[in-house]
């Protein structure tokens, strides 16, 4: 076995506590090693899988994306292990154009973000990364990975007109980005920027949109049900029926078979 010498010159690399506890050299932290252990879980058998359920054929709305083939739960635990990678790093993650890469980046911000301890500037700092690079976000996936909580949990406090642009946009991503963000508003008992934004897309012409719309009203209505009565009464007989479908799930069935009437 080569012996190795001791360094004289160089500079050790300073080691940086994690919230976890445990001690991570810093050097470890970077978008290339994330890589590299990210590859060790590579499988094609999942990559099968993961292609199919993406909907990555051609004329489907994941056409075009790469994928590795690595289980979400192993993604996750990795993305946990990196939570203080530095902000320029988890960038060259988004900048990937392997799926799973650009997933890693934005379930690194959103478990790191969901930590009771972060800083208002590092949580500044993803936010601004996930607004100013959503050209990288193509998938439904990767916009609930960063909106279910990062999002907004970073805009509670403060003006949320972005949101309001991005339900606007003709990006099919922005749009999702902008009700889903509503999510954390929800948990604090807060509906009204949902309401408000669904009302922008009730008439969405995708249905990974609808989805996402009718999810939230759905969870609006476990906080202020009268109020999405009030929604659906204005808006049931001309929504989507995707929409409508997912907003009433939690009704009892004589109520969703009221609504349902409406649509026909």
């Amino acid at each position: 076995m080569t012996k190795v010498s001791k360094p004289t010159t160089s500079k050790p690399v300073k080691p940086v506590k994690s919230k976890t506890g445990n001690l991570v050299l810093a050097k470890k932290l970077t978008a290339k090693v994330f890589i590299e252990r990210l590859k060790a879980h590579q499988s094609d058998e999942e990559l099968k899988k993961i292609q199919r359920y993406f909907k990555s054929e051609k004329g489907e709305y994941g056409y075009g994306d790469k994928f590795m083939g690595v289980k979400m739960g192993n993604l996750f635990a990795l993305a946990k292990e990196f939570g203080e990678m530095p902000i320029k790093e988890i960038e060259k993650l988004l900048e990937s154009h392997i799926h799973e890469v650009r997933a890693g980046a934005v379930s690194i911000m959103d478990k790191a973000s969901r930590n009771k301890t972060i800083s208002k500037e590092r949580l500044k700092d993803f936010f601004d990364l996930y607004i100013r690079r959503h050209d990288r976000i193509n998938n439904w996936d990767l916009c609930d990975l960063g909106c279910l909580h990062m999002t907004g949990s970073y805009l509670y406090d403060k003006p949320r007109d972005i949101l309001y642009k991005l339900a606007r946009s003709k990006n099919i991503w922005e749009r999702r980005t902008a009700i889903l963000s509503t999510c954390y508003f929800l948990r604090q008992g807060d509906t009204t920027d949902t309401f408000k934004i669904a009302e922008i897309l009730v008439n969405d012409n995708e249905d990974l949109v609808h989805k996402a719309t009718g999810w939230m009203l759905r969870f609006a209505g476990t906080k202020d049900k009268k109020r999405l009565i009030a929604f659906l009464d204005k808006y049931a007989a001309t929504m989507p029926r995707t929409l409508l479908r997912y907003s009433i799930e939690h009704f009892t069935k004589k109520e969703r078979e009221y609504y349902m009437k409406m649509k026909r």
